[in-house]
């Protein structure tokens, strides 16, 4: 397999073709790999009930930024991650236009899996912890999906 982009390349194209991303208004940044942070702003269209956020939401958020900090340091060696199980705590309701900070670190990896854990807070309500989370994600050879293909294109 050719030589990878670095990992900021990498994210920046990851960004690019994250249609759940940013239909939801999320924004990825990655300090290193390993660890990032995922940010969004509770819209009306992510509403349950008057001025409440569906756990759908949420969760969705916390699966992006553990599966990010899993992606984000799968992709030092030159390899992609999927979703094994992820567990989600929701400590507190999160209401319309509540701004959203997931922060995830990986924990453990290994040789097929890393686990990763996070806490979504809400830097609006005073940095008030509103969830937190922990998942396991399957490492496989970014060959084998067609982000190689956007990597790659010639082949």
């Amino acid at each position: 397999m050719e030589q990878l982009p670095d990992v900021a390349t990498l994210v920046a194209i990851y960004n690019q073709i994250n249609n759940y991303g940013r239909v939801n208004g999320m924004d990825l940044t990655v300090p290193r790999p390993g660890e990032v942070v995922y940010t969004m702003t509770v819209r009306d269209e992510h509403l349950s009930s008057p001025g409440t956020c569906h756990g759908g939401v949420v969760a969705g958020l916390m699966d992006a930024a553990l599966g990010a900090a899993a992606l984000s340091l799968a992709f030092t060696a030159g390899e992609l991650v999927s979703t094994v199980e992820f567990k989600i705590n929701y400590l507190h309701p999160v209401h319309l236009h509540d701004h959203l900070v997931a922060r995830a670190t990986v924990e453990h990896s290994g040789k097929t899996l890393v686990v990763s854990s996070a806490f979504i807070s809400c830097p609006t309500r005073n940095d008030l912890v509103v969830a937190r989370g922990m998942g396991t994600f399957n490492r496989y050879p970014a060959d084998k999906r067609d982000f190689h293909l956007l990597l790659f294109p010639e082949e």
